[in-house]
């Protein structure tokens, strides 16, 4: 960030206010007009001062949101206005820290000494200005480099309900992916997870090439806000620095909870499901920031908390259209053992043709087609009832279960680099091409396929039945 930029954002007043009152979260001062985004300080009588930031103006007063709760705060309190624009210290030093939404150190250590400056709130890319994504970046996880195959510089969402393993998922990421440089964001975390995802799902290797900003779920809604913010503006920095960076956030759920908290206390409208506009004015603002640039990329996924199940909940119908791709995790599937639980029929990436080779993407088809035959005919399989040598699709997807299974699950130690995930996914739908073609041949000459069942004969009408056999 160059000194001119620092001193445009610069407002050379010195402002100076008075506690009126107090509502929920917010503080309504007098004779303070201090611009939107503004950070100003709160003299209390005891204690240090108390940061907040300037989030609107309600008749004739100015409404703050404090860092912190308002512990002491009361009326006639003195405010000052202490900045008028933001921005983070960053730098290399970052790399294998832990902090928190204002780039202070939380792991207990020293404090990095960081050279560099960025804006808190930068514009994203033009879009004439940001290249085509043609390069694909390797997560380590076969169902989604093989099958849903994601470019560098593309956005993702992870969809699912709780308890199904995002933060599994995104830790598999972080420790497997070819990624230059991990950004990690935990917004509206429980306290003991942000220990177990760091120690547990990062790993020391995953953490010397990632930085880690948190913001826990005890915090005030602007904390949380800020977090995904700081984040992406250290993405930013390392993207500018020719670096592709993997950004993972989790979740862009609850960033848009602390918005709906901020915009009702500032006085929005509720509309959809409680949330208010700047809900949904604010996501395509933050997603944008990521992708290609000319220097660099930022790959994106984003976890979205499902609420109750329901795929067209406001939050996750608006994030699918502001992304390049979605994974859904299934529920049902990680009842059953299955993990990571990603169901590849209703994920897609909108980029993967124009990252992968028309080879790969025709094996990824076959194997898509198999999984679809086998779901659409699971109840009759599984009571029974389908006659094998009707549909030769079927019985194969039947055969296959098992290989194509193996290769959608995945341990979570375990890393499949690209070649690998390619490979074995070719080997499949080779395996499919072989097993289509006899069941086509035997069906065509009115066979059953090489180890079917044979049908019971139909018995005629008024022949007897064959007494039942003794229990």
């Amino acid at each position: 960030m160059d000194i001119v930029s620092q001193l445009e954002a610069v407002m050379p007043t010195e402002l100076v206010g008075s506690v009126v009152r107090t509502a929920g979260m917010t503080v309504s001062v007098a004779d303070f007009p201090a611009p939107v985004g503004a950070l100003a300080e709160i003299r209390r009588q005891t204690g240090p001062p108390l940061a907040a930031e300037v989030i609107g103006f309600r008749d004739e007063l100015t409404v703050l949101y404090p860092f912190r709760e308002l512990v002491g705060v009361r009326r006639g309190n003195r405010v000052r206005l202490t900045r008028t624009s933001r921005w983070l210290r960053v730098g290399n030093e970052l790399l294998g820290r832990v902090i928190d939404a204002q780039g202070k150190a939380v792991d207990g250590k020293a404090e990095p000494a960081l050279s560099d400056r960025t804006s808190f709130r930068r514009q994203p890319p033009h879009p004439c200005d940001r290249p085509r994504i043609r390069a694909a970046l390797t997560t380590g996880i076969r169902a989604i480099d093989g099958l849903l195959t994601c470019g560098k510089g593309q956005r993702m969402g992870v969809f699912s309900a709780s308890g199904v393993g995002k933060s599994v998922l995104l830790g598999m990421m972080a420790r497997h992916t070819d990624a230059d440089v991990i950004v990690i964001c935990l917004v509206g975390e429980r306290g003991r997870e942000v220990n177990e995802f760091i120690e547990r799902e990062l790993g020391p290797a995953g953490l010397a090439r990632s930085v880690v900003v948190v913001a826990t779920s005890n915090e005030p809604a602007l904390v949380r806000v800020h977090a995904a913010s700081t984040a992406t503006a250290i993405a930013e920095y390392f993207r500018d620095q020719g670096k592709d960076v993997l950004l993972l956030m989790d979740s862009l759920t609850r960033f848009a909870l602390a918005q709906r908290e901020i915009g009702l206390a500032a006085g929005e409208p509720p509309t959809t499901r409680g949330y208010p506009p700047s809900v949904f004015a604010l996501m395509p603002q933050l997603v944008e920031r990521t992708g290609r640039s000319p220097q660099g990329s930022i790959t994106a996924f984003y976890a979205v908390l499902v609420e109750a199940d329901d795929p067209n909940e406001p939050i996750s119908d608006a994030v699918r259209g502001l992304l390049d791709g979605h994974v859904w995790l299934s529920r049902k599937l990680a009842s059953r053992g299955h993990y990571p639980a990603i169901d590849v029929l209703e994920s897609l990436s909108r980029l993967m043709p124009d990252v992968t080779s028309d080879e790969h993407r025709q094996a990824a088809v076959t194997i898509r087609q198999l999984l679809a035959a086998y779901r659409d005919h699971e109840d009759l399989i599984s009571i029974g009832a389908y006659r094998r040598g009707a549909n030769p699709t079927v019985d194969v997807a039947v055969d296959m279960q098992e290989p194509i299974h193996g290769y959608l699950c995945q341990r979570v130690e375990e890393r499949s680099t690209a070649e690998e995930s390619s490979g074995s996914l070719l080997r499949l739908k080779r395996e499919a091409a072989q097993r289509l073609g006899a069941a086509q041949s035997a069906s065509a000459a009115g066979q059953s396929p090489p180890g079917a069942a044979q049908a019971a004969p139909r018995a005629q009408p008024g022949a007897p039945t064959p007494a039942a056999s003794p229990r």
